[in-house]
């Protein structure tokens, strides 16, 4: 086995030092490395997880095919090979090493969950997050300024139009708290870049908390079937500078925005159409 181990130990280093960094962070959505202060964990999580299980099929298929030839019928014989039963050792082996598999996925996966579903004791930014068939309001509650979007609409190719797009603000570096309700059905928030969705629940709140790290545009949608228009649930996140964030909580304001958007507002009246939905993102 010594004499086995040796080449596949420096094939499988051979193999590693050669993948791209896209490769070694999992095939992960471009974007997401250092997006929040929660991604780099969950890229270390979902790494790990996979090269483990990737070794262990490789154990498993090497094991098979190796008792598919070792065993295998020779030329002459005839009736059935011998019977063997109860090799406890690999019964044994084959029972326990699963077991403290998933128990170890479970206990990093919950130590990850537990630290974006952790709430901050005093976040410097809230924002309440309203999933409505099929768009998003969002509450800047700090700022007492709220956001109404509308059904992103499509242009020729089929393609979401920018101008339709609801877009949510966030200040770099700054603790944040986004506090989920639907209005109607069950949504899911889901940001693809910072690695994590959670599902809105009607008469529920949940909670995701977590510091963006990196500005940028982020794509967000709706990750749990809603009904029709579901794929068409989109929306964006920016994380900006302060400076920039304050100018568009003013522009809010200006706009006679403030309060906050209601949980309890018919969805059908919130469905606007071509020049209607350009003026109501504007």
């Amino acid at each position: 086995m010594k004499w086995v181990a040796a080449p596949v130990a420096l094939s499988a280093a051979l193999l590693l030092a050669g993948c791209t960094p896209e490769q070694q962070r999992g095939f992960l959505p471009a974007g997401s490395e250092g997006a929040t202060n929660h991604t780099d964990g969950i890229t270390g999580l979902w790494v790990t997880s996979w090269t483990v299980l990737l070794a262990v099929g490789v154990l498993t298929w090497a094991l098979i095919i190796w008792a598919t030839i070792a065993y295998r019928r020779r030329k002459g014989q005839t009736g059935l090979p011998v019977q063997l039963r109860y090799n406890m050792p690999i019964e044994t082996f084959f029972t326990v090493v699963p077991v403290i598999l998933v128990l170890g996925f479970f206990a990093f996966t919950a130590q990850e969950q537990s630290k974006i579903e952790s709430r901050y004791e005093n976040p410097e930014n809230v924002v309440e997050v309203i999933g409505k068939r099929w768009a998003w309001d969002f509450n800047y509650t700090n700022e007492d300024v709220f956001f109404s979007g509308v059904q992103v609409q499509t242009d020729a190719e089929g393609e979401p139009t920018e101008e339709t797009m609801p877009v949510l603000y966030l200040p770099v570096d700054k603790t944040t708290e986004i506090r989920l309700e639907t209005r109607d059905v069950i949504h899911s928030f889901w940001v693809v870049e910072f690695l994590y969705k959670k599902d809105m629940i009607p008469g529920q709140t949940n909670y995701m908390s977590f510091t963006p790290t990196k500005t940028g545009t982020f794509m967000g949608k709706c990750a749990e079937l809603c009904g029709e228009y579901h794929s068409m649930m989109l929306f964006e996140v920016k994380v900006v500078e302060q400076d920039e964030y304050d100018a568009y909580i003013a522009s809010l304001r200006e706009a006679g925005n403030t309060g906050e958007a209601g949980i309890d507002l018919n969805p059908n009246q919130d469905r606007f159409y071509g020049d209607q939905a350009k003026a109501q993102n504007e």
